[in-house]
C-alpha cells in the first residue's frame, strides 16, 4: 500500500541513536553505528523520530510499504526497546512535544466544583541528573534548569515560572548516592548549554546542588551565564 514512511539519511546519520530511542514501536535500529529502519510494518508514520533528531537525517516520504501491525509492534515491543538503564521503561530518553501533543481534558468532578487544569511545560524525559542522558540532543542550545526536587512541591508555579523554555534536570544532594558535580560538568563542557538556574530549597542540606553546579562550572572550562533562586518551605521565591 501507498502510505507515508520514514526515510532515514545515512549520510547525515550521525549514530547518536536518539531516533531510536524516541520510536516506541522498535522500528529503528542502530546497525553499525548508524539508524536504520528495520521493518516497514513497525512504523507508524507518525515521527515521532524527527524532532530529536540533530542532524536531520530522518524525513517522511511516501512510498509503497507494508501496513503499519499493531499487533506485532506490541507483541515485539519488548525486545525491539533499545537497551534500558537498569531495564526501567521510565529511563527511556525522549523529548515531548507541546505543540503537537494534545493533553487529555481532565473531567469535573462535579457541576459543582470543576477541577482548574494547568497544563505541564515539560520538554523532556528523564529528569533525573542521575538518569539524563550526558549527550542528549536536547541539551543542544539548552537553557538548563537543575533544581532540588522539592522545589516543584513547595513552589506552586513550578511550571510556569522555572520549566517553561528550559531543559529540567532535578535531584536530591541528600537522598542521591554519590556527587552531582562530574556528571553535570560533563553535560556542560559538551553541549552547548546557553544559561544555567538553579532552584534549591533554603533548607541547609539543598546546598549540596548549589555546590556540585558553582563545582560543573568551574571544571567545564566555559564562562555561562547562572543564576540561584531560593525557595522557602512555605513555597515563597527569597531574595
Amino acid at each position: 500500500m501507498l502510505r507515508q514512511i520514514i526515510k532515514i539519511d545515512e549520510e547525515k546519520c550521525n549514530g547518536c541513536g536518539a531516533c531510536a530511542e524516541a520510536c516506541h514501536e522498535g522500528a529503528i535500529k542502530m546497525i553499525d553505528g548508524k539508524a536504520k529502519l528495520i521493518r516497514d510494518d513497525y512504523c507508524d508514520g507518525l515521527g515521532n523520530c524527527l524532532p530529536v533528531c540533530p542532524t536531520g537525517a530522518i524525513t517522511f516520504e511516501q512510498r509503497e510499504a507494508a501496513a503499519y501491525d499493531e499487533a506485532a509492534v506490541l507483541a515485539k515491543k519488548d525486545e525491539n526497546l533499545p537497551p534500558l538503564a537498569c531495564g526501567c521503561p521510565g529511563t527511556h530518553s525522549k523529548m515531548i512535544d507541546r505543540a503537537c501533543a494534545a493533553e487529555p481534558q481532565m473531567a469535573k468532578v462535579s457541576q459543582e466544583m470543576p477541577m482548574a487544569q494547568n497544563e505541564s511545560t515539560l520538554s523532556q524525559w528523564p529528569v533525573q541528573i542521575k538518569l539524563v542522558p550526558i549527550n542528549a540532543p536536547y541539551f543542544n542550545q539548552a537553557n538548563l534548569l537543575i533544581a532540588a526536587d522539592c522545589a516543584a512541591y513547595a513552589y506552586g508555579d513550578f511550571h510556569n515560572k522555572f520549566i517553561k523554555n528550559r531543559i529540567t534536570l532535578i535531584g536530591c544532594p541528600k537522598l542521591d548516592e554519590g556527587d552531582y558535580s562530574e556528571k553535570l560538568t560533563a553535560i556542560l563542557r559538551e553541549n552547548n548549554i546557553k544559561s544555567v538556574t538553579v532552584v534549591r530549597m533554603e533548607v541547609p542540606c539543598c546546598g549540596g546542588i548549589e555546590n556540585a553546579v558553582k563545582d560543573a562550572l568551574m571544571k567545564c572550562g566555559k564562562m555561562i551565564p547562572w543564576q540561584v533562586v531560593t525557595i522557602s518551605t512555605d513555597g515563597k521565591i527569597l531574595e
